[in-house]
């Protein structure tokens, strides 16, 4: 079982091996989940590529001009004042 220390201020340094197998790097965003079956607590990198977002949004129904875009930024800059 690998094993790190919680610093005063809270920190932990993942170990080198926990690292390598969850494919984490130096930057990379971690999350933790807690298991209600097991009592335990899990790590999950968050971290995603760019490939795996494919298909998170739909296409409109209809295909958004640039016209719309700019007028739908000026009224929401409009309305922010």
């Amino acid at each position: 079982m690998t094993a790190a220390t919680i610093t005063s201020k809270g920190q932990v340094t993942i170990p080198v091996d926990v690292r390598n197998h969850l494919g984490l790097e130096s930057g990379d965003r971690i999350e933790f989940s807690f298991n209600e079956t097991t009592g335990r607590y899990e790590i999950y990198p968050a971290t995603r590529s760019l490939a795996s977002l494919n298909g998170i949004v739909k296409k409109p129904l209809k295909p958004v001009t640039i016209e719309d875009m700019n007028r739908a930024i000026a009224e929401q800059g409009a309305s922010a004042r």
